[in-house]
């Protein structure tokens, strides 16, 4: 959002303040942006979510979404005014009941005037009533809302939620979510947490689901369509909802094969991460062109491009230990994505190891050897990669790599108590990559600083890999030979690349 300036001239400054009328000087409008320098105007200033409550109406035939949102929030300053993500036609807004005037700018800002100003730390309830075909609507030339054969489905990094529910989309702000979502008879509709009931009438059926821990925007999710879900338990007692399109067609055997096995990949990366932090798990397969997956709150998102070559139960390894490292504890700023994306790799290579597929240290020395000192993979930084490298594949190869170094330079012991430790430490929360380090630090009694610089930070391959010889001879060395599992792990290697 653009707003005009005006700079003293020839007045002078007393006379500027003279003219300047009391209401102007007490106005305090809350910033359209969180602050996250990658995207300025992602999320909003001035207040926190504890809540939203979602009661929907979607039409498959149409793509025609119609909304009630519930927004429970405390202002964190003064507001006369604030913003809101949101790209969706807006009938009313309500502020503690009383009409407020609104009005849109930018790419996906809604601007809310309440009638009366808000003090600060005060609570503050904020309806909106909506309507809109959200396949319609684009933000910076792009949708996260795509259509299926037989309804839509809202998934998408680093944004989402502004196709189908208004919010304060940053994952700084995290909230739980009640989302009731009503439907045609015969059409399913799936979202986050737990199924708490359903019900028909008059041909429709609604469908009720409640995210109790706190969860980012863009972890939200929502899918309409017909689709054949699978219920059970992990052997820790987690309920299990699986769902996946009917016409997935020649990958759907691939998929189950995969997704299926949620409960147990759960159950083991909790033997690394702790216990796992939801009352829900699962995954979601639709009918969809894309190609990507993604680590959508305790029901994980997947193309099912991702099943075209035969089961991959890599790619939920990935995106399931997302839950602990992307979701359980979140970026701080969009910069700090290494701690998701280079974690979830890891727990790729862990599961290699488990396998008896190769273990962590040759995968680390194939990627090593397999990208040339020149090679432009070098020049990303995965702890600061840019908003236009942010999945790039370095990101998530090199950002392995950089796990395993750490693990090498201090040790199992250290290692895995900082893996198990981190999640715990900073949960339901937000840090950073500086935060990861000082952590590590903490655990390990071991100066971390010139590691991180490297593995991180350096735009350029690092000379050498721990325990591994500098010089002409390492660069001279024939490739390790590639592990069973590169393949698998490889073929994730665009699980975010939209």
């Amino acid at each position: 959002m653009h707003r005009r300036i005006l700079v003293p001239g020839a007045l002078g400054a007393a006379s500027l303040m003279l003219a300047i009328p009391a209401s102007a000087a007490a106005h305090s409008p809350g910033a359209p942006g969180i602050g996250d320098p990658y995207y300025p105007t992602y999320g909003n200033g001035g207040y926190d979510v504890s809540h939203y409550d979602l009661r929907l109406r979607y039409q498959p035939a149409t793509d025609l979404l119609e909304g009630t949102a519930t927004i429970l929030a405390r202002t964190t300053q003064d507001l006369d005014r604030f913003d809101l993500d949101f790209l969706l036609d807006v009938e009313e807004v309500r502020v503690n009941g009383a009409k407020a005037s609104f009005a849109t700018s930018g790419e996906h800002e809604l601007e809310v005037s309440p009638k009366s100003p808000l003090r600060k730390d005060t609570q503050v309830t904020i309806v909106v009533r909506y309507t809109g075909v959200p396949s319609s609507k684009q933000a910076y030339g792009f949708t996260s809302w795509h259509r299926t054969p037989d309804g839509g489905i809202a998934a998408n990094e680093p944004e989402s939620a502004a196709w189908w529910f208004p919010s304060n989309d940053h994952p700084l702000d995290k909230a739980t979510y009640d989302v009731s979502v009503q439907v045609p008879d015969g059409v399913q509709a799936i979202s986050n947490g737990t199924l708490q009931s359903t019900s028909s009438r008059l041909g429709w059926t609604r469908w009720n689901w409640r995210s109790d821990k706190p969860q980012a925007t863009y972890l939200a999710t929502l899918a309409v369509g017909r689709f054949d879900l699978s219920t059970g338990t992990t052997e820790s007692g987690i309920p299990v909802v699986n769902a996946y399109s009917r016409d997935l067609g020649t990958n759907a055997g691939a998929a189950r094969a995969s997704v299926e096995r949620t409960g147990e990949i759960a159950d083991w990366l909790s033997e690394y991460f702790g216990p796992y932090p939801y009352n829900a798990v699962g995954g979601y397969v639709p009918n969809t062109t894309t190609g990507f997956a993604l680590e959508t709150q305790t029901r994980p998102y997947y193309s099912p491009r991702q099943f075209a070559n035969g089961s991959n139960v890599s790619v939920v390894v990935h995106e399931l230990a997302h839950q602990w490292y992307g979701d359980l504890v979140s970026v701080r700023g969009w910069k700090d994505i290494w701690i998701n994306e280079g974690f979830a790799r890891y727990a790729q290579w862990l599961w290699s190891e488990h396998e008896g597929e190769g273990t962590a240290r040759e995968l680390a020395d194939h990627v090593y050897a397999i990208y040339p000192a020149d090679s432009p993979f070098w020049t990303v930084r995965p702890g600061d990669p840019g908003p236009d490298n942010q999945f790039h594949t370095a990101v998530y190869d090199r950002g392995a790599l950089a796990v395993q170094e750490l693990r090498e330079t201090i040790g199992d012991r250290a290692f895995f108590t900082v893996l198990k430790g981190w999640p715990r430490r900073y949960a339901h929360g937000n840090a950073s990559v500086a935060d990861f380090r000082r952590y590590a630090e903490e655990v390990s009694g071991r100066p971390l600083a010139a590691l991180f610089d490297t593995w991180l930070f350096q735009p350029s391959k690092p000379a050498a890999r721990s325990g591994r010889a500098a010089g002409p001879a390492v660069a001279a060395a024939p490739a390790p030979a590639e592990p069973r599992s590169w393949r698998r792990i490889a073929a994730t290697n665009t699980v975010h690349q939209h």
